[in-house]
């Protein structure tokens, strides 16, 4: 009986170990997982709606023998008025940069160039057809007392073989003695990309997105103003 009585004592020993190490093992791992959900989103810094707060780099860009292409969206600035709407104090642009080449996939970042679209020359872009070319004119320093020192010019040109287009850039700079130019071949697929883009982007460019997504009016809203504002759509005259 005391040798049975031991076996027992024994059995139930191991049990209470295999049980307090499976605690253990499961605490750690139950552990572990907190720990890798949290760092999974303590990097992150969300608003209130969802949409991230910081600010967010996803420009397209084409990497040429002779120089590269860099294409971003740069949204609207917006202020607010005495009535508490808000409207567009500044429109926004494609952004546009370019880098010469200074060896094999090698490029001078510190020599860029930039020429920003507004909504009518992205317009101008995105309606190009295979053999259609286009051309801008830009003097940044137009309303001060610099103007015509510097001269941007950007073109874009079919390919004689309709497979694509030719985007070059050139600046003129009286002030610095400097006359930078540069030319990137786009292939049909390239441009392809360049136009959807532009087209998901125009109107968010022109701030129109804000504007569409605004909440509707309520007809019990000022009545008269309203009214007014029925009546002079094109659809009442």
């Amino acid at each position: 009986m005391l040798k049975l009585s031991k076996l027992l004592s024994h059995s139930r020993n191991q049990l209470s170990q295999k049980r307090l190490f499976v605690e253990a093992v499961n605490h750690q791992w139950l552990r572990g997982m907190s720990t890798k959900a949290s760092l999974s989103t303590a990097g992150q810094n969300f608003l209130p709606d969802g949409r991230s707060a910081a600010k967010i780099f996803a420009p397209y860009s084409i990497y040429k023998g002779k120089a590269a292409l860099s294409a971003s969206p740069i949204l609207p600035t917006f202020s607010k008025l005495e009535s508490g709407g808000i409207r567009v104090d500044r429109r926004g642009v494609i952004f546009l940069t370019f880098w010469p080449a200074i060896g094999e996939r090698k490029y001078d970042w510190d020599k860029k160039q930039t020429f920003a679209l507004s909504a009518t020359e992205v317009g101008s872009l995105i309606s190009l057809g295979p053999k259609d070319s286009c051309e801008f004119f830009h003097d940044p320093s137009m309303l001060s007392s610099n103007a015509g020192q510097v001269r941007k010019s950007l073109s874009i040109k079919a390919h004689d073989n309709a497979g694509g287009y030719f985007i070059s850039l050139n600046v003129v700079n009286n002030i610095l003695k400097t006359n930078d130019r540069f030319v990137v071949p786009v292939t049909t697929a390239e441009f392809a990309v360049m136009r959807t883009a532009f087209n998901f982007a125009l109107p968010h460019i022109m701030g129109w997105d804000r504007y569409t997504n605004q909440p509707p009016k309520s007809i019990d809203e000022n009545p008269p103003r309203l009214a007014s504002e029925f009546m002079a759509t094109e659809w009442n005259r």
